[in-house]
């Protein structure tokens, strides 16, 4: 059996992007626990999380913040465990505070980060992660990938089909 895969919002404002990440690990049947802890406003809950990780099942942890989105950085410091950071859109800089944030780590904390609000690729990489020790999910993601590229090639035909008939 596959490693759970922890998802963390640094505010309950995060749900609605962070849904379809937890969607996605239901797709592939990867089991998650989903959390809201802050970097900032609960720093001792998110550090205990974080140390007792793998201890607890884990094998990833995705961390949505915005603004200053330090909550990525904070988890990966008391972990050895596959960080995976989704910078989340916030009015004042559009997201891009919070990008430059989970980003730009320091050497020896890495945090590997998704585009702003981008869920779905944070779930999508998490799965990728666990499918090198796990051959079903391995399966399922080139399963997915064939998919994915029979629909593009579908969407060419079409349109080939229409140029044929301008």
């Amino acid at each position: 059996m596959s490693k759970k895969v922890a998802v963390i919002m640094g505010s309950d404002s995060d749900f609605p992007v962070v849904k379809s990440a937890l969607a996605e690990l239901k797709k592939y049947g990867v089991e998650f626990e989903c959390r809201v802890m802050s970097a900032h406003r609960t720093p001792a809950d998110a550090a205990d999380f974080a140390d007792n990780a793998r201890k607890n099942g884990f094998g990833v942890i995705i961390c949505a913040a915005g603004m200053a989105a330090h909550l990525a950085g904070v988890i990966a410091g008391h972990t050895t465990l596959p960080v995976i950071g989704i910078p989340m859109k916030s009015a004042a800089l559009e997201g891009m505070d919070a990008l430059l944030a989970t980003v730009m780590m320091p050497p020896g904390v890495p945090v590997a980060t998704v585009g702003i609000n981008g869920a779905k690729n944070a779930a999508l990489l998490a799965v990728q992660m666990l499918s090198v020790s796990d051959d079903e999910l391995a399966a399922k993601l080139e399963a997915e990938k064939k998919a994915m590229a029979d629909g593009v090639r579908a969407k060419d035909a079409k349109l080939q089909e229409e140029i044929a008939n301008i």
